[in-house]
């Protein structure tokens, strides 16, 4: 019940636009690492996971600089620093922290999490603002550093992506 009001919440939260695919995602981008930041301060891994979500965005903000120019971080729009998608990634890293660590028992809300991190990269796609190998490179950073645990505050590191079956 929990993980539905969540996703009910992250819904209501989209803005009125003229394209609301990608005004979606944008509001993924946000919302899903914020329910799974709010999620981690009631389990008392805050420290750990606001730890994992500055180095994955790190990571992407330095693999920005670094390859543009590059033809693999040019935009559909031609504009550079497309790779890779950090929209993507931000919304991997709470999906994936979301299924793996707070909805456990729960494979139909870390469906739904993932789901709505997919559409987020579509979104990019759609809206012309990346093309598929950046928006797979960023769902792979955060889907990486959102399942990680590196163990700050915890027993010991682990890597868990929910969804059991």
């Amino acid at each position: 019940m929990r993980a539905i009001a969540i996703c009910c919440a992250l819904g209501a939260a989209l803005p009125a636009a003229a394209d609301p695919f990608e005004e979606f995602g944008t509001a993924m981008k946000y919302g899903l690492p914020l329910a799974a930041a709010v999620c981690a301060n009631k389990q008392d891994r805050l420290e750990d996971f606001a730890v994992r979500g500055v180095l994955q965005a790190a990571l992407v903000w330095g693999m920005k600089e670094f390859f543009d120019g590059q033809p693999i971080s040019r935009r559909p729009s031609g504009e550079g620093k497309g790779f890779p998608s950090g929209h993507t990634a931000a919304a991997f890293f709470g999906a994936s922290d979301l299924a793996g660590k707070c909805f456990k028992d729960q494979p139909e809300a870390g469906l739904a999490a993932y789901s709505a991190a997919g559409l987020t990269g579509w979104s990019r796609i759609h809206a012309g603002e990346h093309t598929s190998q950046q928006v797979w490179t960023g769902a792979l950073i955060g889907f990486s550093f959102g399942a990680a645990s590196f163990g700050i505050g915890t027993d010991g590191a682990e890597f868990s992506v929910g969804m059991r079956f």
